[in-house]
This record gives structure tokens, C-alpha cells and sequence, in this order.
């Protein structure tokens, strides 16, 4: 039995977050249909700048609320939230580019709420998942690098029991669980720090679920954590 379980040690940072997951079971990603997916990002790239209406782009609210967070706990020099990372692409006319179609998918949620949304495979995971503070020595290798670059001691991230899967919170991702055309079984994620915004969160998780078993079939469904509900069992 897998479980999902976020610390208490994260919860005295953010009282009031939400961690929305979609768990997806026996789903077939290798459905590669480009033309699909890039019309989905692109008309996602469209509906984003609804978050960019003022000129100066950190002052812009889902990228400031996420800069805020970032300064509560230590992070790797120029490490930003997923969100700002897609956001500035759209603000500089980047077109975000097909990966494979989980990932396009929740890109895609991502780009239209104006929320991190991530994902890994669940299948590579060894024993739980925590979200909770690193104590610095957790091995972790980024998507793309073959070479070890271990979080902060005290940095929020994602974890299992033999390194870190996400660093910064929401930054950067493992090579080691990162979702590819052949993952069957799928946790996916979206993180809410904006009390306000909850109606759109849960719109957003909904959205996310039903694009996936339409386009990939298997079974998902929708958890919800927060810190009156602090683990949930992945599968098992």
C-alpha cells in the first residue's frame, strides 16, 4: 500500500494550502495525436493571459502569490513555480511544446486556471510520497541530468524513500519518475495557496480528471488534501 502524506513540518509553512490530486489507474499514454494536443495548448496559451493583464509580470497575482511562498522556505537561486515558468513563455510568445499527452494535458489545466499542476508515474515510486521539508541530503537527479543536486536542508519538496521527485516545492522534477508514453499509472497534482481561489481549484482538478479519462481511458479519481486531511492511500 502506497500512500500520499504531507508533513506536518509543510503545514506550519502553509496552513491554509490545498494539494488537489488525480490519481489515474491503467490509463494508455501512448496515444500520440499531435495535432490534438498542440490545439489544446495553444488554446490554453490564449485563455492565459487573463493572468497577465499588468505590464510588470511578478506583480501579476498567481505569479506574486507563488514568489511569496518561494521566500518562506530556502530554494535554489532563480527557482520559480511551474506556473511562472509556463506563464512567461506565453509572455514572450513561446508556444509550450507536446511532451506526451498526460503532460500536455495538464499543462494545458495549468495555462487556463493559472495553477502548478505537475505529475509523475507512479509505478517508479519506492514506498510513499511525502510532501514535506528536505533535510539535505536526499539524492535527487533533474529531468534532463545525470548528475546528483541534492535540495537545501529545510526546502519544501516531494519525496519517496529513496530521493526527491520534485524539488522547490513545485521546480523541478526527477528524471527518475517523470511520465513517459509508456506510464500506466498516474499522480497528478495541483497546489493551491490562494484561499480565494479555491471555486476555480476544484474546477481546475475536475477539468484535469475528465481530459484524462476521455482522451486515455482507465480509472481516476480526485483527492483532496489539506490540514484537516493530511495522507491519502495512492493505490493498494
Amino acid at each position: 500500500m502506497a500512500r500520499f502524506i504531507i508533513e506536518d513540518d509543510f503545514w506550519s509553512l502553509f496552513p491554509q494550502a490545498k494539494i488537489g490530486t488525480v490519481i489515474c489507474q491503467g490509463i494508455d499514454n501512448s496515444i500520440r495525436d499531435v495535432e490534438r494536443y498542440e490545439k489544446l495548448l495553444r488554446e490554453a496559451e490564449k485563455e492565459a493571459h487573463k493572468f497577465l493583464r499588468l505590464e510588470e509580470f511578478s506583480r501579476n497575482p498567481v505569479i506574486a502569490v507563488w514568489r511569496e511562498a518561494f521566500q518562506k522556505f530556502k530554494t535554489k537561486k532563480g527557482a520559480r513555480c511551474s506556473i511562472e515558468a509556463l506563464l512567461k513563455r506565453v509572455k514572450n510568445g513561446n508556444h509550450i511544446k507536446t511532451i506526451n499527452p498526460l503532460v500536455d494535458i495538464y499543462n494545458s489545466i495549468s495555462l487556463r486556471y493559472g495553477l502548478p499542476c505537475g505529475g509523475e508515474d507512479i509505478d517508479t515510486f519506492v514506498g510513499d510520497i511525502r510532501l514535506t521539508q528536505a533535510n539535505g541530503n536526499e539524492p535527487f537527479i533533474p529531468l534532463g541530468s545525470d548528475e546528483n543536486a541534492s535540495p537545501y536542508d529545510g526546502e519544501i519538496v516531494y519525496k519517496d524513500d529513496i530521493g526527491v521527485i520534485c524539488r522547490c516545492w513545485n521546480w523541478r522534477e526527477a528524471q527518475r519518475t517523470m511520465l513517459t508514453e509508456n506510464t500506466k499509472n498516474a499522480f497528478l497534482c495541483i497546489e493551491l495557496i490562494d484561499e480565494t481561489r479555491s471555486d476555480e481549484f476544484h474546477r481546475a482538478l475536475k477539468e484535469l480528471s475528465d481530459l484524462v479519462a476521455q482522451n486515455l481511458g482507465g480509472m481516476v479519481r480526485i483527492e483532496v488534501l489539506d490540514i484537516n486531511n493530511k495522507e491519502i492511500t495512492i493505490f493498494g
